[in-house]
């Protein structure tokens, strides 16, 4: 029988008014699972390990499938007080499984027992499930049965512990202090040697030995410090192994220690280069937790300062896109247009690139004076200058050779590997969030989804440099139709009270004392939130044990994703367009390692 787990405990669900995919479900698995109520109203079900690989096939192929994995992680139980209703847990691993067909999402959970941490590995299903199975690995200790390599992934092989186990600690001054004399330095750099076989990797012949070229790790500007192992035969790619982890900073583990509204500055620092967009997914989630209704001219301030992100973050991928692929002018003139856009984002929110600027309920202050003025020249600059960019690069003969059927893939091996964002888009999939899921009001907004079908590194870059257009479009919206009202919610959990208003009554003055000094104790559950976001799809999935902080934070990010599809595209191509195609990613190696 299918049960229904809320805070009151369980009760018998109406099957009538079950989600379509649940009464799906029940027909094969009636009575082997139970589902759970969440803030975010996913479908979230628990089912036992010896059938999770069934049910997750299920899934897949059902006539309208599940056909992206897009998140898969964990979650240490042990410490979790309000669960009531849910299954006896330990540590839970967790599905999120994405069909767009119906666009509609579901969640699998699987309870383990400390003792006994082990769950079948779900990689002959979605080739993505790979380095999510990893990580989950690195972070928890969990082991996936049947996995082909199951190794750490964000951690040095030597590390000792799983760092987002609760009794890890959470502070730096907690550890010993660090130390490194001859013999740990030497230890450290002989476990970071690449052994090829370790990794599958074969000989071509019985008198050759393999021919390799470390790209990497290296910092080239946007980018970030990433690896790649390449093994050659000659100029043509036999293998590559993505080596990421250099900017793992355990931001998921810092959400465990932060108070809700302390944790937003660690967010921009995800994707550095997408601002206050990194913020939305989260403080989003933490508001529908809470029940938090923010107010029309909020969302639209949110909208229009998102889409200036998208601006600055897109101009500086269009530049060194062509700039990778040789050219060098380019570039210079996309960094002023950016710093036009950087001058309106600063006078708007005190900040450029980092500004920490969205708060629960709202924003952290109202639009500043004369603001109109700003945003509308650069509106008027910048579709100029745009055109320009357009007639001089995407039509230039030798950037076309370099970029046009480089690196293809097409929608079919772009879901299996949870691509989003720009590169689903550049294989005809007309998938965007702001579209498909409207929140925060893009659905009164008139705007595109840029759609390209050759999967290219070009079209790529074309999809990319359509989003500013429509961006810009966004932006002229909220600039013509600003709603009036407050900029931020009324709500004891959102941002603290006004000022003046806490010197009337007591009540108000202590929910400002508490907002300020603890902050906010937010509802025991949990609740998702996904966003498109700069390089794709973001979202923040988080649990609340009813404290001033998270007991966990899960960051999905896209970027994760499209590293990893790397060697199914580019093995058996040129080093040259191995170039190309990592600039035609987006990729910022912090939104991967987080």
């Amino acid at each position: 029988m299918v049960m229904d787990m809320n805070s009151q405990g369980n009760r018998s669900a109406d099957p009538h008014s079950l989600p379509m995919v649940l009464r799906e479900l029940n027909h094969k698995f009636a009575g082997k699972y139970v589902q759970q109520t969440t803030a975010d109203d996913i479908p979230t079900i628990w089912v036992g390990r010896d059938i999770v690989v069934n049910v997750l096939m299920f899934l897949r192929t059902l006539p309208k499938p599940y056909v992206m994995l897009l998140d898969l992680s964990a979650i240490d139980e042990r410490l979790r007080q309000h669960r009531q209703g849910l299954p006896d847990s330990d540590f839970t691993v967790f599905y999120h499984l994405m069909s767009l067909e119906r666009n509609s999402d579901i969640r699998v959970k699987v309870a383990l027992k400390e003792g006994d941490l082990n769950t079948p590995t779900a990689t002959k299903i979605w080739p993505n499930a790979n380095w999510y199975e990893r990580e989950v690995w690195d972070m928890f200790g969990i082991v996936f049965d049947g996995h082909p390599h199951l190794t750490r992934i964000l951690l040095p092989k030597y590390w000792e512990g799983h760092p987002l186990r609760k009794e890890y600690h959470a502070r730096a001054t907690e550890f010993t202090p660090y130390f490194l004399n001859a013999a740990k330095q030497q230890f450290e750099q002989e476990n970071l040697r690449f052994v090829p076989e370790e990794w599958g990797m074969k000989r071509s012949g019985r008198d050759e030995d393999f021919m390799f070229l470390n790209l990497g790790p290296n910092h080239p500007s946007a980018h970030g410090a990433f690896r790649l192992v390449l093994q050659l035969d000659g100029e043509e790619v036999i293998d590559c192994i993505p080596d990421i982890g250099y900017h793992h900073r355990g931001a998921e583990k810092m959400a465990e220690r932060q108070t809700w509204h302390s944790f937003i500055p660690y967010t921009d620092r995800i994707d550095y280069l997408g601002g206050v967009m990194n913020e939305l997914p989260y403080v989003m989630s933490v508001e529908k937790l809470a029940g938090i209704k923010v107010p029309d001219r909020a969302q639209t301030i949110r909208i229009m300062m998102s889409e200036f992100f998208r601006i600055t973050n897109n101009l500086l991928y269009f530049g060194t896109f062509i700039q990778d692929a040789g050219g060098m002018t380019p570039v210079f003139y996309m960094f002023t247009d950016r710093q036009k856009a950087y001058d309106v984002i600063e006078a708007v929110t005190g900040y450029r690139m980092h500004p920490a600027w969205f708060r629960i309920g709202g924003t952290a202050h109202d639009l500043p004076r004369g603001w109109h003025r700003l945003v509308r020249e650069f509106l008027d600059w910048m579709p100029k200058r745009l055109d320009e960019y357009v007639k001089a690069a995407m039509k230039n003969s030798v950037l076309k050779a370099r970029t046009q059927n480089v690196a293809q893939y097409d929608a079919k091996q772009a879901l299996a590997w949870g691509v989003t964002g720009a590169g689903l888009r550049a294989t005809g999939v007309e998938f965007d969030l702001r579209k498909a899921r409207p929140y925060m009001g893009y659905e009164n907004f008139d705007f595109e989804v840029p759609v390209f079908y050759n999967g290219d590194a070009y079209d790529r870059c074309l999809v990319k440099i359509e989003e500013i257009r429509q961006s810009l479009r966004i932006i002229r919206q909220c600039l013509d139709n600003m709603p009036e009202g407050p900029y931020k919610a009324d709500h004891p959990l959102a941002v603290p009270p006004p000022k003046d208003r806490t010197l009337n009554d007591i009540e108000t003055l202590i929910n400002h004392f508490i907002s300020v000094s603890w902050g906010p104790v937010m509802p025991a559950g949990e609740s998702s939130m996904m966003v498109e976001a700069t390089k794709g799809i973001n979202s923040y999935y988080i649990t609340s044990d009813k404290s001033t902080m998270s007991y966990r934070t899960r960051i999905r990010t896209p970027t994760f994703a499209h590293l990893q599809q790397m060697p199914s595209v580019i093995n058996g191509s040129l080093v040259s367009d191995l170039i190309i195609y990592l600039a035609s990613i987006d990729i910022v190696m912090a939104d991967t390692d987080r």
